[in-house]
């Protein structure tokens, strides 16, 4: 509660609201004691309210060497500040002396902190004498004063030998294969490829002759097959990489070191990459470092080059690359699916002269460089992208004369058009090297994978027989697992993912939060529960460290099996809860069916009071099953929206997630409440409210209050989403810690002329750099504004939250022996409020 400002006494000795020393010290108590009328120069200072050590008088003056020496600083304190004694150039420290009469303050300079201090020599003790008798006769007027140094906290006392430990982590080449340029083993021969290495059809879906009717299909260009081991594919034809690095100086950098151990087995991997022609011996001006990673058994090894200085000074290759949620539509007819690997990738790419030099790479045994386009370069996947694109679309072709060219071209540079005018093999797009054949019939599937199988032989591109599936009814398909059902989550280890700790460092927790982010279509509150991780920063991790082992904290986690969080909870609990629940979730994620243009799509909005989401539904035997979805938590300007403003922005959420899919379609929304539908036909609108009414008008809308509320929505939904009967209560537990404030509107109190009550201000502060604080209560009788009573206390180690708790706290024991009656409360309770609640931690001062 508050009263206005006029209304608050203005009475010598209190605080006056928005003045210097109230927004300095923020404190009754301290205002009371030092901020008195001045009754004249004549009046007693007021004592200090700490205590101050005293020194004894100085027996040697400090003097400033011109030496380049670290500064010895000489902590004195005095009642005067200290002066320069004449013709010496030296700095004088006085012992302490009264002085009457009004201040003078001197010109203000800034101490010379560059300079040591150093002590002249004990002989010079009359020069000691000499000026402090001096300094005793001066009058006030005849003696120029300094501004006073600031002062310096004292150290804190020894405590041993400090002793710093740092465990180092563990990274293997496992662990970086999917973010880093490591180069694949390679081995110089391949496997001989048979008819029966091709993985067709399933026998429990298949009959022996449509088998038998692709393997023919496949095997009648087994050239383009190869089998186990990393041999060096043909080069594709009509495609060359080159690096442009404009008018940038030739950077060669140092050879690093590698380890005893590891020196005979970079070796190999050097020989077998020159046994397969993939690099050669180099004379460039250009030189790139390689980095080892070791296996997880410790003993072998694997390569990886640093191009990050030749990629900075590579010029950008602009082309698109294809979104993984747009090549996972359009499969809602589908009954067969191919999946396919591309043999060896980049390695089908030849390299131009310039691109060759650029690439070479510097190690214990020489310089060697590229022959083939390697993993790590800049525009490696656009410059492959864009060779399977052209593949399957047939926008450009190889004229007769690249082909006749030993050395080989780039169609992309020449431009010829196709002039023969096809359908495009597929009717979609690859994901560089993966490709997906989808079919409603086996025939329909023959012909598609012998067209594909024309364009690869065209082209030069291989197939690899290990990592391809032809003719199945399921496909693992870029982490997720295809079929007529509809869309699963597929991570490549879901074991390793249950059996993950809790990340200890802030870069494993963002590595943890980015792998999951291609899967948060299947999790419903997906950024809700990722919120509470997405807010924790590096000094978070260092807080916890030093405060509780992690042990304790993970047994807190799973013993904790109550509905709601307490309202002090720590931080790094509510992290480990949520944390836990993405991890439950992501291994038991529901099926998501296709969309299916034929049926009309259904909208389901929810909104709390920090978080939004949406599901995109569609009917199937009287169920509603789950397309996608799409959740956000709420800004810090949307948090104090209404209901009907937070339902428009999960619904927009959705309309733009799933524009390709909902376009020019009816949609129906099943709501909670009715005033979204009140909002969608009401008119005469302005503000944000008007805005809302206008966003969604290009959309034909059906929008369905349920009358049972949440009840009715569960009982249509399919039985694989998550539960949400208790949605609310789940979101309390884990509740973001910086969650915005949520303003409550309170009308202020009113007071009639003559009445009865008790008035009470409380306050507390702290001081940041010194440490300690202090806090007090005053209790007023209105209406003569009668001071009841009055309290202020100190406390050492007071932080500034601490400091408004107590208080109030100290207001409440003052009018605890009172009638009471009616009470006012002035301060800043809010904060109080926040921090009891948990929102605010009490943490550092200030």
């Amino acid at each position: 509660m508050w009263l206005p400002g006029d209304t608050i006494p203005r009475l010598g000795g209190y605080v006056t609201v928005g003045s210097r020393r109230y927004a300095e010290w923020q404190n009754l108590a301290f205002q009371a004691t030092t901020d008195l009328p001045d009754d004249g120069p004549g009046e007693e200072s007021t004592e200090p309210m700490v205590d101050r050590p005293q020194y004894a008088t100085p027996t040697r003056i400090l003097a400033r060497s011109k030496e380049n020496h670290r500064p010895v600083i000489s902590q004195v304190v005095a009642s005067t500040p200290p002066t320069l004694v004449p013709n010496e150039g030296t700095l004088e420290v006085e012992p302490n002396v009264t002085v009457e009469g009004p201040s003078l303050v001197g010109t203000e300079e800034k101490p010379e902190a560059e300079e040591p201090i150093r002590a002249l020599p004990s002989d010079d003790s009359s020069l000691i004498e000499a000026a402090v008798q001096d300094r005793t006769d001066t009058t006030p007027a005849e003696t120029p004063m300094e501004p006073e140094p600031p002062e310096t906290e004292p150290p804190d006392p020894p405590q041993g030998d400090p002793v710093c430990y740092h465990e180092g982590g563990e990274l293997f080449a496992e662990d970086v294969e999917s973010h880093m340029a490591v180069l694949p083993e390679v081995a110089t021969t391949t496997e001989e490829v048979t008819i029966e290495d091709i993985q067709v059809g399933n026998p429990a879906d298949n009959s022996p002759v449509e088998i038998e009717k692709l393997r023919q299909i496949i095997w009648k260009r087994c050239h383009l097959l190869m089998g186990k081991g990393n041999a060096l594919p043909p080069a594709a034809r009509g495609v060359v990489c080159d690096i442009d690095i404009g008018g940038a100086t030739p950077v060669a950098q140092r050879c690093r070191r590698v380890a005893p151990q590891f020196r005979e087995k970079l070796s190999d991997l050097i020989k077998g990459l020159l046994s397969a022609k993939m690099i050669s011996p180099s004379t460039s001006p250009w030189a790139s470092p390689i980095v080892i990673i070791i296996k997880k058994n410790g003993v072998d090894i694997r390569l990886c080059i640093d191009y990050r200085v030749v990629n900075g000074l590579t010029q950008l290759m602009v082309y698109p690359m294809p979104l993984i949620n747009d090549l996972l539509e359009d499969l809602d007819k589908v009954l067969w699916y191919c999946s396919l690997d591309m043999a060896s990738g980049f390695w089908v790419v030849s390299m131009t002269e310039r691109a060759r030099l650029i690439s070479a790479f510097i190690t214990p045994f020489g310089l060697f460089e590229w022959n083939r386009m390697p993993f790590g370069l800049k525009n490696a996947p656009q410059i492959y992208q864009r060779l399977i694109d052209n593949a399957l679309y047939g926008y450009l072709k190889i004229s007769s004369d690249d082909s006749n060219d030993s050395e080989p071209r780039d169609v992309f540079l020449t431009g010829e058009a196709e002039t023969e005018q096809k359908p495009s093999v597929l009717g979609r797009r690859s994901y560089i090297d993966d490709i997906l054949v989808t079919a409603d019939s086996w025939d329909t599937l023959c012909n598609k994978v012998d067209r594909l199988l024309e364009a690869c032989d065209k082209w030069n591109l291989s197939i690899s027989v290990m990592k391809s599936f032809w003719g199945l009814r399921k496909v693992d398909y870029l982490g997720h697992q295809v079929s007529m059902d509809g869309l699963e989550a597929h991570p490549k280890d879901l074991q390793a993912l249950a059996d993950l700790s809790f990340p200890s460092t802030l870069r494993a927790m963002q590595s943890f939060l980015g792998s999951l982010n291609d899967y948060s279509r299947f999790i419903d509150d997906f950024a809700i529960y990722a919120s509470v991780l997405y807010e924790l920063r590096e000094s978070d991790f260092h807080e916890i460290t030093r405060k509780k082992s992690k042990e304790s904290v993970v047994e807190k986690a799973k013993s904790d099996d109550r509905e709601e969080a307490p309202a002090g909870e720590d931080r790094w609990t509510r992290a480990e809860r949520a944390f836990t629940v993405l991890k439950t979730k992501i291994a038991a994620t529901p099926v998501l069916r296709h969309f299916d243009p034929d049926r009309p799509p259904v909208v389901v909005v929810y909104a709390s009071k920090w978080a939004v989401s949406a599901a995109l539904m569609q009917e199937h035997d009287g169920v509603y099953w789950p397309v996608t979805f799409t959740s956000r938590t709420l800004k810090s300007n949307e948090i104090n929206y209404g209901i009907v403003d937070k339902e428009v922005l999960a619904l927009l959420r959705i309309l733009e997630v799933c524009y390709t899919l909902l376009v020019t379609r009816t949609i129906k929304v099943l709501t909670r409440y009715s005033t979204l539908g009140w909002l969608m036909q009401s008119k005469g609108f302005h503000g944000r409210l008007g805005r809302w009414t206008a966003l969604p008008s290009p959309w034909t809308l059906e929008i369905v209050k349920c009358t049972k509320g949440e009840d009715e929505i569960l009982v249509t939904l399919g039985a694989t989403i998550t539960p949400r009967a208790k949605v609310d209560e789940t979101l309390i537990e884990i509740a973001p810690q910086n969650q915005p404030q949520q303003v409550i509107a309170m009308p202020p109190p009113t007071v009639e002329p003559e009445e009865k009550l008790l008035v009470v201000s409380f306050d507390g502060s702290a001081r940041v750099k010194r440490g300690g604080g202090a806090y007090s209560a005053i209790v007023w009788q209105l209406p003569q504004w009668k001071v009841v009573f009055a309290a202020s206390e100190y406390m050492a180690e007071l932080t500034v939250n601490e400091a408004e708790y107590r208080g109030m706290m100290l207001c409440l024991d003052l009018v605890a022996p009172l009638d009471r009656g009616r009470l006012i409360i002035c301060g800043d309770p809010n904060l109080v409020i926040r921090q009891m609640r948990g929102e605010i931690e009490r943490k550092a001062p200030g």
